[in-house]
């Protein structure tokens, strides 16, 4: 661990204990260049924290604990204020495989099911780690080591196929400090190229997922340990190894404060071609201008997908006692809270325009809505479809081979709908990256209501997001879900009527 390193949120936030702790307790965190005072609630356009993210694109998430969610304020939190969760600790290697070949997946299906039931995304952590490794993996070495992660990565992927959209496949490789060498673990042991190995296993074993590194101290863009894991990542962009994105865990305190760079680094990374995105944020003493600088930087950055922080309330966090969340132990509204709310109701995106250009009639219904046709993927060259014509609340839509059906002719209505079986409506079942998309009773919802773009695209009125083929999939099968837009053919559609 390195001198401005904080304790790692590993196995300590798991038992509740914190194998060591600083020396004494700081105020803030340094690095706030002006002083914020927030008095009262903002007036804001949005009025949660996932809200104000899906005006721009983005995802709010939280990490959550099984243990807790019988917890009515903590569950209550979780499920209003954010559109992404993340398990603290059920979807690591020790909870997921405590015996070799012996899957349990009991607490990750607890956090899965609980986020999906309430039409949020879950982001997939960890299934490559040094840390939290059961005991039988600790005992292995070389290429009996090797082996077993890459049983783990494809046992685990396997199980939630399709189903959970990003993963942190791999955990914290870099050591600490100023050498910008790999974390000597026993998985860096088994050769250098352990990590491309993660990633490609990763590939094959759910072509559609996101694949994330993830790790800490990597936000000050002149560190040795950032600039590390940024050649990594250039490298294998280079070389075509599969990563997506990068995740910045920022845990930032009084040794390892909240930089002035931050977005400069967010930057560096994403014109690489990959995502960045905000994965464990909490910062001590929760400064109001500093959480809202974390936001403004992630906003300021098109690649940057979303912010997720470490924990509801500060009773929930893994450092509780330096008070470093959005909610008091109590669940209350902190002065941060209302920052981060203000930071992301700035600089709201315009409304796309709600009719497409005349010059591109494939793309939209008759004016005004009326008649019925099918929706073709220009990526795919197959139909939004209605497995089996199946009229239950909750179906899934997939892309399937073009026919007459009546389970592939949609109609669009002057309210925004778009309509099947005359009564049943395309919707969103959430905000955020990964929702999925199903039919369900119309209602009038805004989940219910989409903006038709002349470029093709199709955007959720409430989410701002498009209506996107996952993992880019042209084949019969291919489910739906909302993503953030950005251009691909799997997010672009032409109808026929």
């Amino acid at each position: 661990m390195g001198v401005n390193a904080f304790p790692r949120p590993g196995a300590r936030r798991f038992t509740g204990r914190l194998r060591q702790a600083l020396a004494a307790a700081t105020v803030g965190v340094v690095g706030v260049v002006t002083a914020l005072t927030v008095s009262q609630p903002a007036s804001a356009a949005a009025s949660t924290l996932a809200e104000g993210a899906a005006q721009h694109g983005r995802y709010f998430g939280v990490a959550i604990a099984a243990n807790r969610l019988n917890d009515s304020v903590y569950a209550n939190i979780a499920n209003r204020e954010f559109n992404s969760v993340t398990a603290e600790n059920e979807m690591k290697i020790d909870a997921t495989e405590p015996q070799p070949g012996q899957f349990n997946f009991y607490q990750a299906d607890q956090i899965f099911n609980w986020a999906r039931q309430r039409g949020k995304q879950v982001r997939g952590h960890t299934l490559a780690w040094h840390s939290q490794q059961p005991q039988w993996m600790q005992n292995l070495s070389g290429q009996a080591l090797r082996q077993a992660m890459i049983n783990h990565i494809q046992g685990v992927m396997a199980h939630y196929r399709g189903q959970i959209p990003i993963w942190d496949v791999v955990n914290e490789a870099f050591e600490d400090g100023n050498s910008g060498r790999r974390r000597d673990s026993n998985l860096q042991r088994t050769g250098d190229d352990w990590i491309e190995v993660a990633f490609r296993t990763a590939r094959q074993a759910d072509p559609s997922a996101k694949l994330c590194y993830n790790d800490y101290n990597i936000e000050n863009w002149n560190a040795a340990k950032t600039q590390a894991v940024y050649n990594m990542v250039r490298d294998f962009k280079a070389r075509g190894v599969p990563i997506d994105c990068v995740g910045f865990q920022s845990h930032f305190n009084s040794g390892n404060p909240y930089p002035s760079n931050f977005r400069t680094t967010l930057q560096q990374f994403a014109a690489l071609g990959v995502d960045v995105e905000i994965t464990e944020l909490d910062i001590e003493g929760a400064p109001p201008q500093t959480y809202a600088n974390v936001i403004r930087d992630c906003l300021a950055v098109p690649r940057c997908t979303g912010i997720t922080v470490w924990g509801v309330r500060d009773s929930d966090s893994w450092r509780s006692y330096q008070n470093p969340l959005l909610f008091d132990g109590n669940g209350n509204k902190k002065q941060a809270y209302y920052a981060v709310l203000d930071a992301l109701n700035e600089n709201v995106p315009g409304t796309p325009p709600t009719s497409p250009s005349p010059s591109q009639p494939p793309v939209s219904p008759p004016p005004g809505g009326g008649g019925s046709g099918q929706i073709r993927g220009v990526g795919s060259g197959r139909c939004l479809d209605v497995p089996n014509g199946n009229t239950a609340d909750g179906t899934r839509v997939q892309l399937w081979d073009c026919h007459s059906g009546s389970n592939q002719q949609w109609t669009y209505t002057s309210s925004g709908e778009i309509r099947i079986f005359g009564n049943k409506c395309l919707d969103a079942g959430g905000s955020g990256n990964g929702a999925i998309i199903q039919i369900y009773s119309c209602w009038g919802g805004n989940n219910q209501k989409w903006r038709l773009n002349s470029d093709g695209t199709i955007v959720g009125v409430q989410s701002g997001l498009c209506l996107d083929a996952v993992g880019g999939g042209t084949g019969n099968g291919t489910q739906l879900q909302l993503y953030s837009c950005w251009g691909g053919n799997n997010q672009k559609w032409t109808w026929t009527w």
